[in-house]
């Protein structure tokens, strides 16, 4: 049966999506269309490149030297990465290590794969914007399909201050920085609202189901920071699920393992595919499509 799937960020948490494709799969659904942001972004980009479950299970093994580059430099040398070049590490890894397994399923550019199969989000910290790509590249005068896809997925997960921004050139040569689409859309289930179509829809997230009347404690500037960051980065996606979606959603309960926590054992990813195949396996057995 024929759906569309949107895929929650959520770093090294989203290992668990193998294994809800794993269930996916296991149950005859196929992709249609996928939207993503970050870490679902990556996992949207070989869905649609056409990756089973288990090709992704055995090349995943390789993907955390991806993101963590050891630089094995003093404390300063870090905070002067920061600083300096705006993130602790280039991300240059994970795009070469993406483009290598895209192009070996025969996709380079959005012109590869079939019309509307992938949409990711990111944002133009530049001109303060939120991108819907491939479609928002044709306002830098860029031409959508013959953008890598690739790229597109590196530019989604650009997490702020880990990873350094893309920088994106547009036909005049003026360039913008890009960063991660979490700190706008985590969840951009709204994206195949302007696009209905007769297919069910269905979301996978990496956190526990909300329950009503939750609230968080604040007690210093460090956690009103990060209170202001998580609203910003789900107040929006929580208002659309909110409004009659959230039976369309599977909340996939990751608490053990952070976003960040890249350097993962064989025994935590094998961990995190398993709850991601029952938690799947669970919610299609009441799902009403």
């Amino acid at each position: 049966m024929l759906i569309d799937g949107v895929f929650a960020g959520g770093g090294a948490k989203a290992f668990a999506f193998i294994g809800t494709l794993e269930a996916m799969e296991k149950k005859n659904f196929q992709f249609s269309r996928i939207a993503g942001t970050s870490a679902g972004a990556i996992m949207g980009s070989l869905i649609a490149s056409g990756y089973t479950s288990k090709e992704i299970k055995k090349c995943s093994k390789t993907l955390n030297t991806c993101f963590i580059q050891q630089l094995g430099q003093e404390h300063f040398l870090i905070s002067s990465g920061v600083y300096w070049g705006l993130g602790l590490y280039k991300g240059n890894k994970l795009e070469e290590w993406l483009s290598e397994k895209l192009e070996a399923k025969g996709v380079r550019t959005f012109a590869d794969l079939p019309d509307h199969s992938l949409r990711l989000v990111a944002a133009d910290i530049t001109r303060k914007r939120m991108l819907v790509l491939p479609d928002d590249l044709s306002n830098y005068g860029l031409i959508p399909d013959s953008f890598p896809v690739a790229r597109a997925v590196r530019m989604s997960c650009s997490l702020p201050f880990f990873f350094q921004p893309v920088k994106l050139f547009d036909k005049n040569g003026s360039s913008s920085l890009i960063v991660d689409g979490g700190i706008l859309s985590n969840f951009p289930m709204w994206l195949f609202r302007r696009h209905r179509s007769k297919r069910p829809l269905l979301g996978f997230q990496l956190n526990p189901e909300p329950h009503e009347g939750e609230y968080k404690h604040i007690n210093n500037a460090l956690e009103l920071y990060g209170s202001i960051f998580e609203t910003m980065q789900k107040s929006h996606d929580s208002r659309f699920v909110d409004a009659g979606h959230g039976d369309n959603v599977v909340f996939i309960p990751v608490e053990k393992v952070k976003t960040t926590s890249f350097s993962l054992s064989d025994a935590d990813r094998a961990e995190l595919i398993e709850l991601g195949f029952h938690t799947t396996m669970d919610f299609l057995k009441t799902w009403s499509r």
